[in-house]
């Protein structure tokens, strides 16, 4: 229903556009009526919305059948700080609610023999998190009513379904992830030059830098004993309106 509702936002949007975007005519800012472009300003402000999917990165001490996850698509929205550093180059502060769920999914072999139930081989990580990346963005010299553009930075997110400090773990059907995480990001988008707005569609990549699984207190537990490091990787695509 998220995915519906962005995705028939975004294709009316578009549709209601289309002559401006096209038009031979270059969408100026009009002092007087207060619409158009706003490049020339110091800071801008804006929202987003989005969808984004998240998985998860393993690295293992042996050599295991893979934890599989499975993914399902997430919503974002969010607020946007632009800082105009010169004409090809901004600095962005996009704070926002980023809502996700993955499941990871077990074989029998991280049960080396051991007693399971088939409950014991899935495992939901919902996720809520207060995202907080602070970015580069470089963009090319306009061209009529397009300008294109690459961002990244990092980011830090709260995760506020992690289950740090939850002292049941996996023997009670816990999950635990760490509440902070640190993540670089990388993206590409373009800004299309409306008459009362700027709209911006993009897409970015997030890369987990540090190790966010909380381990079972069972030295030898299957969830947890044989993973070296687990981190976040995401996609997001985002909506912006300034």
């Amino acid at each position: 229903m998220k995915r519906f509702f962005v995705l028939i936002s975004f294709l009316f949007i578009i549709q209601a556009s289309n002559a401006q975007l096209f038009s031979k005519e270059k969408v100026t800012y009009d002092a007087n009526q207060g619409r158009g472009s706003t490049d020339n300003r110091l800071l801008r402000w804006g929202y987003f919305l989005g969808i984004n999917s998240y998985d998860f990165n393993f690295d293992y001490k042996e050599d295991l059948r893979d934890i599989y996850v499975k993914k399902s698509p997430g919503f974002s929205v969010g607020l946007i700080g632009n800082l105009r550093i010169n004409s090809f180059i901004d600095l962005r502060f996009e704070p926002g609610l980023l809502i996700t769920t993955r499941e990871l999914h077990y074989s029998q072999t991280h049960f080396n023999g051991t007693s399971f139930k088939s409950s014991d081989l899935i495992r939901e990580v919902k996720s809520t998190y207060v995202h907080l990346p602070l970015l580069v963005k470089i963009s090319t010299k306009r061209v009529n009513n397009f300008k294109p553009f690459i961002v990244g930075g990092f980011s830090t997110a709260l995760n506020l379904s992690s289950n740090e400090n939850n002292p049941e773990d996996n023997s009670n059907g816990q999950f635990r992830t760490k509440k902070s995480s640190l993540f670089y990001e990388l993206g590409f988008g373009i800004d299309l030059y409306l008459y009362n707005f700027k709209f911006t569609p993009s897409i970015r990549g997030l890369f987990g830098i540090g190790d966010e699984l909380v381990r079972d207190k069972d030295p030898n537990s299957p969830w947890t004993s044989n993973i070296a490091s687990m981190k976040t990787r995401g996609l997001f695509v985002n909506f912006t309106f300034q």
